[in-house]
């Protein structure tokens, strides 16, 4: 049986990351994806000759100029520019929320006009502490931006009441006093040209990698096939949730094949009222800026996460957190398993942020 420096369980970001590195510095590993295929949640499927995001619209973006450059080593990017679409019972509104929001909700033109009308909407708070999610937004954007642009989408997302989400949740809103509808404010932002795909395939050409393989099924046979162990998955899953499961939602989508050129003309709509059963609408054709007579959208619907079910994004409250760091600490007596990204750290991380603290970690135990 081949032995490996590295047995890396999980083939996302974190992992390739890892993987690309330690190949660099002469390391050998074996990569195990419980999945059919790799990539994580970046992984694209050629739909009509579409690049499909299955796993939701993922757009890189980041300020962090090593990050940009290195990601630019893998795969050249093109242009795209996050400009999502709000719609509200079929009122369609710019978002992030800026000039050209506030322009279509009350008619204001300048900045000036905004400021006032925002401010005034606040008052109803009465420099009150935010107690709630509901209270929080409208001490942030007032009351008409919450009720058609924050608070049935934010109700879909996390499947219950904005009275009873905790503040901290929207610890910010986006506002701009621009007609910019960039969504991002980083320096650099795009999509592969190709698309993700072609990242994963450079980050794991010079690893083996077993697909369809569960490594917490088969723990002693395959530890005992390397050195050490790199663990992206479920922290609470590597310890049979002897403290209790982490909390987390999840996503189904609906994707459809249509047979027209262009049907919502961006890439991504919100639907922000709380009717609508789903959050979004993406359409991959606009990532890439794709032509043609068909055209691919996909429906995302906030789920309740379960067992055997994608995990999604983290429920950071006290008692998540909580529970968190009770795993945190027996994972850092371990001697030869390190973990790390979205899962292993129960943390939502922007794909920027994967990278850079995949690197941390290269350095720390490679380097």
């Amino acid at each position: 049986m081949k032995h490996y420096d590295y047995i890396i369980v999980g083939s996302g970001l974190f992992a390739g990351v890892f993987a690309h590195e330690a190949w660099k510095r002469g390391k050998t590993c074996l990569v195990l994806e419980k999945r059919d295929h790799a990539g994580g949640n970046i992984y694209c499927e050629d739909v009509e000759g579409i690049h499909v995001h299955r796993y939701g619209a993922h757009i890189f973006h980041t300020s962090d100029k090593e990050v940009w450059d290195y990601v630019n080593g893998l795969a050249e990017f093109n242009r795209y520019t996050n400009s999502p679409v709000a719609n509200y019972h079929g009122e369609m509104y710019n978002m992030p929320f800026n000039m050209n929001t506030f322009n279509k909700m009350w008619g204001v033109r300048t900045p000036a006009e905004a400021k006032r009308m925002i401010e005034s909407q606040k008052e109803e708070l009465a420099g009150k502490t935010p107690e709630n999610l509901e209270e929080q937004a409208i001490s942030l954007v007032g009351r008409d931006i919450y009720e058609k642009l924050v608070k049935g989408y934010t109700e879909k997302q996390w499947g219950r009441d904005c009275k009873d989400l905790p503040a901290f949740i929207i610890k910010r809103l986006p506002v701009r006093y621009t007609y910019d509808n960039n969504y991002f404010n980083d320096n650099y932002q795009g999509i592969p040209i190709g698309g993700y795909n072609v990242i994963i395939d450079k980050l794991f050409e010079h690893c083996d990698m077993r697909l369809n393989a569960d490594f917490l099924e088969n723990r002693e046979m395959y530890q005992a096939m390397g050195d050490k162990v790199l663990y992206t998955g479920r922290i609470d899953a590597w310890y049979g949730e002897c403290f209790g499961a982490l909390e987390y939602r999840s996503l189904r989508f609906e994707t459809e094949v249509l047979d027209e050129d262009n049907y919502q003309g961006v890439a991504v709509v919100n639907y922000t009222d709380r009717e609508t059963p789903f959050t979004r609408i993406i359409e991959h054709k606009h990532f890439e800026y794709g032509t043609g007579p068909k055209t691919v959208i996909t429906r995302e619907y906030p789920a309740e996460w379960r067992d055997g079910m994608e995990p999604y994004y983290p429920v950071n409250d006290a008692k998540n957190q909580e529970l968190y760091q009770k795993y945190a600490r027996l994972a850092a007596k371990e001697k030869n398993v390190l973990f790390g990204g979205r899962l292993a750290e129960y943390k939502y991380y922007d794909m920027d942020k994967v990278i850079r603290s995949a690197l941390t970690m290269v350095k720390e135990e490679l380097d």
